[in-house]
């Protein structure tokens, strides 16, 4: 007989899948910072400007930015599975050709394909959770899938930096290949829990066969598919203002220590990871995730206010940061189910692709105005566009909430 506290098989597979998924996407954020902490080597190195240094990344964001709209139609088209694995390989494939690079021209092709690999992890990874996951563990999957990326971004500084301290630079690109051979390595061995090879009750092929044929650019159609993509990309703004310019911004600000302002991106991010897994739990008890999104922001962006006016005593800054990652973190989920609901079924892939991508063009583009107030010396002003751009995404998550529950009404 089976003991009562042996877990079922349904909960070793969810666990099983929001793990190896979470892995990948660990991976995909680690990559988001494979070259930024090497910085002031390669500057001595090659003899490049922060200028020409920051260009790398934006190589590696439109690149991802592209291709993820793109990627979500090959997804669609060809599986989520294969398509996570080419990004892993991609991923890899960088890591070798950054670290063998020769010159700058090397250095802009392996952000390149770093870029390229990276875009299929939105579409590719939502779409194995909404048809892999029980759906009433989906909520508690997109929050460890977000925790996992964080924890991508903590990783990468800390061991790129070590090893290159200990050797050098290259040493560290070649280390970091390591990383996504071995998780590939792990979803090849583990290729029954991602890919059955048959279709999947209720997912997409047993969709297909009940539905009348759509035109693939049929859910472009679909105001809450742009209220989506406008969300993402005010949000991926507000995101990098803080992880970006909230240190010099709070030691201008504040007169705040510089190694102690550099910590406010480490509470930011702890604190969003609590408030991720506590999201999990709000969001699988929600059928209004909007209203969740919308609370959430408007703590948020109260932080950010008070913050740029200048009304948190010097002692208490880590108070509003903590808080805005807390409140950030805990709209995580829900923001990934008002995707979801937002989808029609089969085009999931597609739709994950194009919304996502605007994460990419978001945290392209915004340094450009947070560098341009902290170049005239408006440090507050930093954190005041930070709050304006998280109550604009509040009023889009409204927004496509109620026109996602109209269609569904009609339907």
């Amino acid at each position: 007989m089976t003991s009562p506290a042996a877990p079922a098989p349904e909960y070793r597979h969810d666990s099983q899948v929001i793990g190896l998924v979470g892995a990948a996407h660990a991976v995909s954020h680690f990559f988001h910072l494979i070259l930024a902490p090497l910085f002031p080597w390669l500057k001595v190195e090659f003899g490049l400007s922060y200028a020409e240094l920051g260009f790398v990344m934006t190589v590696f964001f439109v690149v991802s930015g592209t291709g993820q709209a793109l990627a979500g139609f090959v997804v669609d088209r060809f599986g989520a599975y294969p398509v996570l694995l080419a990004g892993i390989a991609l991923f890899a494939l960088s890591a070798l050709v950054l670290a063998s690079a020769p010159g700058y021209p090397m250095l802009l092709a392996g952000a390149a394909i770093a870029g390229l690999g990276n875009c299929v992890f939105h579409p590719a990874d939502f779409t194995l959770l909404n048809r892999r996951v029980t759906p009433a563990r989906v909520p508690h999957a997109f929050s460890m899938h977000g925790i996992a990326g964080n924890a991508g971004w903590a990783l990468a500084p800390l061991f790129l930096v070590g090893i290159t301290t200990a050797y050098d630079w290259r040493t560290a690109l070649c280390c970091a290949a390591v990383i996504p051979l071995v998780v590939l390595a792990v979803l090849i061995a583990k290729r029954r829990v991602l890919d059955p090879g048959k279709p999947v009750a209720g997912t997409q092929s047993a969709a297909k066969s009940a539905a009348a044929p759509e035109h693939a650019l049929g859910f472009m159609r679909l105001p809450a598919v742009w209220m989506c993509f406008a969300f993402f990309l005010i949000t991926a703004m507000s995101l990098s203002g803080v992880q970006v310019f909230a240190p010099a911004a709070l030691h201008e600000l504040y007169d705040t220590p510089l190694a102690a302002a550099s910590a406010a991106i480490t509470v930011f991010m702890v604190f969003s990871a609590v408030g991720m897994i506590i999201g999990g739990f709000v969001a699988a008890r929600s059928v209004h995730h909007e209203r969740v999104i919308a609370v959430a922001f408007i703590v948020a962006a109260a932080c950010a206010m008070a913050l740029g006016a200048g009304l948190t005593p010097g002692m208490l800054v880590w108070a509003p940061i903590a808080v805005m990652g807390f409140a950030s973190g805990v709209a995580g989920p829900s923001r990934d189910l008002l995707v979801r609901a937002a989808a029609p079924r089969n085009a999931t892939g597609r739709v994950y692709g194009v919304v996502y991508s605007g994460l990419d063009i978001g945290i392209s583009i915004a340094p450009f105005f947070f560098g341009a107030l902290m170049d005239a010396h408006h440090p507050g002003w930093v954190f005041v566009l930070v709050g304006v751009f998280q109550a604009a995404a509040l009023v889009t998550a409204v927004g496509v909430g109620q026109r996602t529950a109209r269609r569904l009404a009609t339907t």
